[in-house]
């Protein structure tokens, strides 16, 4: 689960003057200020002064740009390294950040204990992202122990944060009683959570469930709506299957259910995360 956080190091920079007291950091202001320049060498040149003081936002966001080659050279070992500095003062961002190197084996030997280790200490400070891949671990056994109880119970603390992949795979979960009991209401409800926020699969297992009436009432309508709008955010033989699928659905609908249904799916939006 490769994520940069580059909207959270913006928010880093507008903030930077509430960030620090009396004792501001010049060095990571002067960053600051060139990063949101677009002046990534200058930037680079003073956050590695602000980092090497000891600054944790300066020491991540130094990693990242170590990651992306913004204003230094690419370089994924000192991407881990300022990942480390930025951790191990309990920064939530890098300790996720170090856990992705870790797994991936960037910039670090691979070693999934440690991804566990930094995911989790992420995790319990309430990011989301970490919460995600540590469920994700414990479901597949990598790193620890296969524990459907654990995947479930983190994939459920990313999902109530609006992780629209934590909503997914928990609703899986329930659908096949992995860690939970089986409760296909509980599938439909975490799969629309994901639909509502452009989740294509989520989408797609929705607008089957009410093709079925599998934990909602059973509904034409909102399948060929779902269906329609998951067939619009795919392509390949996935989208030529859930056509061929609402195909099947326009047979059972009235021609006023079908304008209806046609003219929803047409003008519908995602949300924003839905916890």
């Amino acid at each position: 689960m490769k994520k940069v956080f580059w909207g959270a190091v913006v928010l880093l920079f507008l903030f930077s003057g509430m960030a620090f007291a009396d004792t501001a950091n010049e060095a990571f202001e002067k960053g600051a200020e060139a990063f949101l320049n677009g002046d990534y060498i200058t930037a680079a040149k003073w956050l590695h002064k602000a980092a090497e003081q000891g600054d944790a936002d300066a020491q991540y966001i130094l990693g990242l740009m170590y990651y992306e080659g913004k204003g230094v050279p690419q370089n994924f070992a000192e991407t881990a390294k300022w990942f480390r500095k930025a951790a191990e003062q309990g920064h939530v961002n890098a300790q996720h950040s170090l856990g992705g190197m870790y797994y991936y084996g960037e910039g670090v030997p691979q070693d999934l204990a440690e991804a566990i280790k930094w995911y989790r200490k992420a995790a319990e400070q309430g990011d989301a992202n970490a919460q995600g891949m540590l469920g994700l671990m414990y479901y597949k056994g990598v790193g620890v122990p296969q524990d459907f109880t654990e995947a479930a119970k983190w994939y459920r603390k990313a999902a109530e944060q609006g992780h629209a992949d934590a909503q997914v795979l928990l609703g899986f979960m329930y659908y096949k009683g992995e860690g939970v009991p089986q409760n296909f209401a509980e599938t439909a409800k975490w799969f629309l959570k994901a639909a509502e926020q452009g989740d294509a699969y989520a989408q797609y297992n929705l607008g089957l469930m009410y093709y079925n009436g599998k934990g909602v009432p059973q509904s034409y309508m909102q399948s060929y709506i779902w269906l329609s709008i998951a067939a619009a955010n795919l392509s390949g033989d996935l989208r030529e299957h859930i056509l061929n699928i609402r195909d099947i659905v326009v047979k059972v609908l009235s021609p006023k259910q079908l304008e209806e249904a046609q003219k929803i799916a047409s003008e519908w939006k995602p949300k924003k995360g839905t916890p």
